[in-house]
């Protein structure tokens, strides 16, 4: 049996707005802007037509995946948290629209593809994605579901670095968008109503 426990969704995005999310928008703002807007830092539409054929591939595939990956975490666990109702769901995606992006500027754009410039793009890919996946241990999360942010770290750092054109942070801010919503809010929301839980 899974027990399903239904957060205050409104306190906890509060929380991570003002403690992760604005720390995470004026750090990659300050350096884009001491470091004279770096190309490196993927604030541009690359190739548009492959930022979007990207998009169009992995996000629904990470959404399931993601889905799919938190399903069995839950029955190990036998825990989750899951929206009060289909328009909290819209709520929480609502919130991952706005995280996605961020995280992806922050560890994609300042760390991955700054790291890059100074070390090279295999060097910056392995530090920006290890401290992706080590910095969801900070909210607390187990270390199982901690690794599992690895499967959506891994393609969407590759992606960011070895799509044609100059690094966009486009595709990869859409496919985690869609990765967050499978593993969290609309995603456990729908395994609870199909019953799979």
């Amino acid at each position: 049996m899974v027990h399903t426990y239904i957060p205050d969704s409104w306190a906890w995005m509060r929380t991570d707005l003002l403690a992760r999310i604005a720390p995470f928008v004026i750090a990659y703002a300050a350096a884009y802007s001491v470091l004279s807007r770096p190309a490196a830092f993927g604030l541009n539409f690359g190739r548009p037509g492959v930022q979007l054929l990207f998009a169009a591939v992995a996000a629904p595939f990470l959404f399931f995946a993601s889905a799919v990956v938190q399903l069995w975490l839950t029955r190990r666990r036998r825990a989750l948290s899951v929206p009060a109702n289909g328009r909290d769901a819209w709520f929480q995606a609502g919130f991952y629209a706005i995280n996605g992006p961020v995280e992806e500027a922050f560890f994609r754009g300042l760390l991955q593809g700054g790291l890059g410039v100074l070390w090279g793009p295999p060097a910056g890919f392995a530090i920006a994605t290890t401290v992706y996946v080590l910095y969801h241990r900070l909210g607390r999360w187990t270390w199982p579901d901690t690794f599992a942010t690895a499967l959506a770290g891994v393609p969407l750092g590759l992606a960011f670095w070895l799509l044609p054109g100059p690094p966009s942070l486009l595709g990869v801010s859409i496919a985690h968008i869609a990765a967050t919503c499978g593993f969290l809010g609309p995603g456990p929301y729908l395994l609870n109503k199909l019953r799979l839980l």
